[in-house]
């Protein structure tokens, strides 16, 4: 088995902005705005232990040639305080497979490649064409416009697949991402073992001609073990068992790690060097590009309504809203939920009113205790919650213009497919 080895040093550094949180887990700044408005925060934050409240706003100034610094403000930031991270490994997942495209360097090997998924193994399926593209080849980049415009959980395992269970934990774990863990797929249920186990992946050109091939694998990742149990109960197909649930060997993402990378990808020039992907200034703009674009926007892959709308996983500030978004606001996130837990990590720019600021906010919805069993409060408590957080950030942020401010100028893409 193989030991992933990690200095201390190196940890040290890659958490560096987030020094003050270790001695202190809630800033002046985020009490003073929560509890300002008990009508919006009161209930959640007399059971802040039971819904596992933790918080991060980043706060934005640009200086004389653009040049960008960040004030880090927290709420119950906590390592240690477990939470499922759902969906939202799929942004790691969607970067590092634009990386090991760079790392291969193969002539003729790029995101809009056809991507062919072979099965080697119980529980594993044959991908030959994606019927969501427009030319039904199945690619990389189609797979990454489905995770970052309705976070589709098949692009996600193709990506896992592609990837594999050491190269994306090794690879983070090297930036400094130490307490990551992604080591399974999203949606169907594999043992430890299956999800070990990786499909062998082949890349073909125009003509059909092989580019590139990957064989079947087997993990040999060694992780630190866990024990996570929360709740008294949950179902197993049509049983109740009363005992807590075990999320021992689920996917782990910390929030403070899911802020650095959504800054990261907007900001790269902004974060330590060893906590930048190996990602060319197109890959940037692409994923940019995705994470901001609604679905309804995208003319491939085609989303309609009612099943999408406009803010459709937009948590932070605009909740459940299903009205037309502000034309001046975007919003650049990777949002999660599942088994009661509901998560955001968002940058919002407000280009007519100069207003920039990255939040991450994540809690548990789950006020009977029970897992599995679809009686979550996401529309009563953390949907609501993650609209009046946006809103409440985006708000004080507005008393801070001047008349004066000089405009700025963060990043605008090309929405045009």
């Amino acid at each position: 088995m193989r030991f992933l080895k990690i200095s201390f040093l190196f940890i040290l550094f890659s958490m560096r902005a987030f020094v003050a949180a270790s001695q202190e887990n809630t800033d002046k700044l985020l009490h003073e705005l929560l509890s300002g408005h008990p009508e919006k925060f009161s209930g959640i934050l007399k059971n802040q232990s039971e819904n596992k409240l933790q918080l991060i706003y980043t706060a934005i100034k640009r200086g004389k040639r653009d040049k960008v610094k960040f004030t880090d403000h927290v709420y119950n930031l906590d390592s240690s305080n477990y939470f499922y991270p759902a969906s939202t490994v799929k942004l790691p997942v969607a970067i590092l497979a634009l990386q090991k495209l760079n790392e291969l360097n193969i002539k003729g090997l790029n995101k809009n490649s056809t991507m062919l998924t072979g099965q080697d193994g119980s529980g594993q399926t044959r991908i030959n064409n994606d019927p969501s593209a427009q030319d039904g080849r199945p690619t990389i980049a189609n797979y990454i416009k489905k995770i970052l415009l309705v976070s589709d959980n098949d692009a996600f395992n193709r990506l896992y697949e592609f990837l594999g269970q050491e190269y994306i934990n090794n690879s983070l774990h090297k930036m400094g991402y130490v307490n990551v863990q992604i080591i399974h797929r999203l949606e169907i249920s594999l043992s430890e073992a299956q999800n070990r186990h990786t499909n062998p992946v082949e890349f073909i050109d125009a003509d059909c001609n092989s580019i590139y091939k990957q064989p079947a694998a087997y993990s040999q990742l060694t992780l630190l073990p866990r024990d996570i149990k929360m709740g008294k109960g949950y179902y197993k197909a049509d049983s109740l068992i009363k005992a807590p649930f075990n999320f021992s060997s689920k996917n782990q993402l910390p929030l403070a790690d899911l802020h650095n990378i959504v800054r990261s990808i907007l900001f790269p020039a902004a974060v330590v060097k060893q906590q930048r992907f190996n990602l060319t200034a197109e890959d940037y703009d692409f994923l940019r590009k995705y994470m901001s674009m609604t679905p309804l926007e995208s003319t491939s892959p085609v989303y309609q309504q009612p099943a999408y709308w406009d803010n459709y996983v937009k948590f932070i500030y605009y909740g459940a809203e299903k009205t037309k978004p502000d034309s001046s606001i975007r919003i650049f996130n990777k949002p999660g939920d599942a088994y009661g837990f509901l998560i955001d990590a968002a940058y919002l720019v407000d280009y007519k009113n100069n207003i920039e600021f990255i939040v991450s906010a994540v809690l548990l919805c789950n006020s009977d205790g029970i897992f599995n069993d679809d009686n979550y409060d996401y529309n009563s408590v953390g949907l609501p919650f993650m609209k009046n957080i946006g809103q409440l950030i985006y708000n004080y942020e507005r008393t801070k213009v001047s008349k004066g401010k000089k405009q700025i100028f963060p990043i605008v893409p090309n929405y045009q497919d």
